[in-house]
């Protein structure tokens, strides 16, 4: 089985839950068989051709991005990964099937699927209504939500990665039912795992002080993941519970706006907004945490918060989108109402407060990820598809 796999996120260039994703997929397509050949764009000086085991990455040079015409910029990109896929459709002899994530890459998907009548398998990852909670305001905006309806229409199959996600495929672009798969995401805990009996005291001391608890927040520091809703929520959680410490780490078009929200409430000394912080950073954080809050507006899963549950943080989230599929309420962690500043602080502070039964959501937590979101059985489901996809092509006319 041969895929040719586009992507417009992949390390070292990852911006959220798709590139990671796609980063994890991979190699476990590879170490099942699965030959891939993974077209991306080159960004951050990366190699521009990487190989793995069963997987070889292509990274194509994009013109420069025009963020005020970031749609223009993308489609001039989908141009040159659609040449790197031509060509190596004549190299290697063709593929099997062809699979697309998000629009991102959809014009160069969809053209390689007409041009040599191959199937095209999407992965939606997000969707611009959903992100714009159902209004689109800008030209820029219906654009997108055009392009994800046509790669949907155009697709052979549509893989969606919470229920949650699947509903809004079918809602928002008419996907019939049936043509829907449901494949979460996952999160190697090897990543965390390799931290057990590793004395991490002076890397929590950067960042607390011995005796305060710290509330962790890693993301994008945006409207959607309600990062704001925790910054309100600060002074009433130190009333009554001074010790916590809260980190914040990651960019986004708001943080500037909640450094300042945070000098305006008083609590600026026990909030610290880190920027961007590397993989393993964020791995030792999450190890070191009292508490990992996701308090989203909107999310398609959160990959975030099953991070967070591999490396044995208590989680409290917001009980939307794909989170409240991954976190059951008082099992594997808190979920509280969206955009809630009281709701929030009280899953913070019952977090805090009750260590004996924190730990023991937290025991719950990490098994289930164990056993559900691995990333053998996620590669599995996938390569089903793939096979499913492949044997109906084989028997129906063009």
């Amino acid at each position: 089985m041969r895929i040719l796999m586009l992507s417009w996120e992949y390390p070292p260039h990852v911006v959220g839950g798709l590139g990671k994703h796609v980063a994890e997929l991979v190699p476990a397509l590879g170490a099942q068989g699965v030959e891939v050949h993974l077209v991306t764009p080159r960004w951050a000086n990366a190699k521009v051709e990487e190989h793995l085991e069963g997987a070889v990455i292509y990274r194509v040079n994009p013109p420069a991005m025009e963020m005020h015409n970031f749609y223009t910029s993308a489609w001039q990109t989908n141009l040159k990964l659609e040449d790197r896929g031509e060509h190596l459709w004549q190299e290697l002899g063709g593929f099997d099937v062809i699979h697309s994530h998000d629009w991102l890459v959809a014009f160069a998907a969809c053209a390689l699927k007409r041009n040599f009548k191959t199937p095209l398998l999407s992965t939606i990852h997000a969707t611009e209504r959903g992100r714009s909670r159902g209004t689109l305001t800008s030209d820029m905006q219906q654009a997108i939500n055009n392009a994800e309806w046509w790669l949907t229409y155009e697709s052979w199959r549509v893989i969606c990665c919470s229920g949650y996600m699947a509903y809004e495929v079918r809602e928002f672009f008419q996907v019939p039912p049936d043509k829907v798969d449901v494949v979460p995401n996952g999160v190697d805990i090897s990543r965390f795992e390799m931290w057990n009996g590793v004395d991490l005291t002076h890397f929590r001391n950067r960042y607390a002080l011995p005796g305060e608890k710290i509330i962790f927040y890693v993301g994008r520091v945006v409207y959607e993941k309600g990062v704001h809703v925790l910054v309100e929520a600060v002074p009433r959680i130190l009333k009554a519970y001074p010790q916590a410490k809260f980190v914040v780490a990651g960019t986004g078009d708001m943080l500037a706006q909640l450094q300042h929200r945070a000098w305006e409430l008083g609590v600026a000394p026990k909030v610290l907004f880190t920027g961007f912080i590397p993989d393993e950073e964020r791995d030792r954080l999450f190890k070191v945490a009292d508490c990992a809050v996701f308090p989203s507006l909107y999310e398609p899963f959160g990959i975030v918060a099953l991070e967070a549950m591999a490396a044995g943080a208590p989680v409290v989230v917001s009980e939307v989108g794909g989170l409240k599929e991954v976190v059951q309420h008082a099992e594997t962690g808190i979920t509280v109402y969206p955009n809630d500043v009281g709701s929030l602080t009280w899953g913070i502070l019952h977090t805090l407060q009750h260590p004996q039964w924190t730990r023991t959501r937290v025991a719950n937590a990490r098994r289930k990820v164990i056993e559900e979101y691995n990333w053998t059985r996620i590669a599995t489901r996938t390569s089903a598809i793939y096979q499913r996809i492949a044997q109906e092509r084989a028997a129906a006319d063009w």
